[in-house]
């Protein structure tokens, strides 16, 4: 093999375009929580501002210990009835995932946890969520039969039933 000195034979790797977003967004999310603190703690004062992030923690914790709680015991008694719980399991994902946005302290954050955790609004939550994910499977595994070269007309199998 004839490559030049100092490289490797491998082609070099792309970074997923996700992960670019995730950077991103890790090195914004302070700036922006912080840019609110500030903003905030001059507009109603400092102390008012602790106030106001401790009552949005306790809120916050009440409600995902209370919702979290409700999502398990639908998700069970989907299991128990025999249904498939997929509801109930994007429920508990996005009482997850809004928990963790609750204990990361600033407004920002205590705004989307409180939406992926509330009942009224996790509905649009989870709607969002079941678009993305159908996006992604869809995209990741087509249906056989759709496209060029299928076997058949419409994508169906030409076949015989044989006893």
């Amino acid at each position: 093999m004839n490559t030049p000195i100092g490289s490797t034979p491998y082609a070099r790797r792309r970074r997923p375009r996700w992960l670019t977003y995730v950077l991103v967004g890790l090195v914004l999310a302070p700036i922006i929580e912080i840019t609110v603190l500030v903003l905030v703690g001059k507009t109603i004062g400092i102390g008012w501002t602790i106030v106001a992030l401790l009552v949005l923690t306790l809120l916050g914790t009440w409600l995902m210990r209370r919702e979290g709680s409700r999502t398990w015991r639908a998700l069970r008694e989907a299991s128990r009835t025999g249904r498939m719980p997929s509801r109930e399991i994007a429920d508990s994902a996005l009482v997850l995932i809004g928990g963790a946005f609750l204990l990361l302290p600033g407004f920002v954050s205590d705004i989307i946890g409180l939406f992926f955790v509330m009942p009224f609004t996790r509905v649009f939550a989870r709607r969002l969520l079941e678009a993305f994910v159908a996006s992604r499977v869809l995209v990741a595994v087509p249906f056989p039969g759709r496209g060029p070269g299928s076997p058949g007309p419409q994508g169906t199998i030409q076949g015989e039933v044989v006893d």
